[in-house]
């Protein structure tokens, strides 16, 4: 369960992020919806034409300072350039500029939390580098034949190991 203070700590968060973007792009922009649901593995996720963020709760309570100074911003992007530019790539050159020219971020597309928490049943695969946990909705795909997935360190194509974490 989030903090109330969290929540709150958040909402302003949210609203100086409005107020510099307000500022350099010369405009006002309307503020988002902020929602608390689970959302597998994302950290949060931007739904450009409901203008709402939704926040991992679970992960929130874990990397409460991260949310604060990365994710927010990361997502508060994804807004503004759909509002500015449309349907564009999601981590394209106008949401790279919007995170290091607006909001003095590094435009990181994944995170490195500890999904842990989160208590997710992975299936293990298996590459040059060692083992891989894919979600069960991915391991389904492949095991349907719908599906092939490769290594983002040695691009080799993933084999399953057989192993179906609880």
């Amino acid at each position: 369960m989030i903090d109330p203070t969290d929540k709150a700590i958040l909402s302003l968060r949210l609203g100086e992020l409005y107020a510099e973007a307000n500022a350099y792009f010369k405009r006002n922009f309307p503020l988002p919806e902020l929602t608390y649901r689970r959302s597998g593995r994302h950290a949060g996720t931007a739904f450009l034409q409901q203008n709402r963020i939704n926040l991992n709760p679970v992960l929130l309570v874990h990397n409460r300072d991260a949310f604060i100074q990365d994710v927010l911003p990361h997502e508060v992007s994804h807004l503004l350039v759909y509002q500015l530019f449309g349907r564009v790539k999601p981590h394209g050159k106008e949401w790279q500029s919007v995170m290091r020219d607006v909001f003095h971020c590094a435009p990181e597309t994944r995170h490195d939390f500890d999904l842990a928490p989160l208590n997710l049943r992975t299936a293990e695969y298996r590459c040059d580098c060692g083992p891989v946990a894919l979600s069960i909705r991915r391991h389904n795909a492949v095991m349907r034949g719908q599906k092939q997935y490769k290594c983002r360190q040695c691009k080799q194509l993933l084999k399953p190991s057989n192993a179906v974490t609880p």
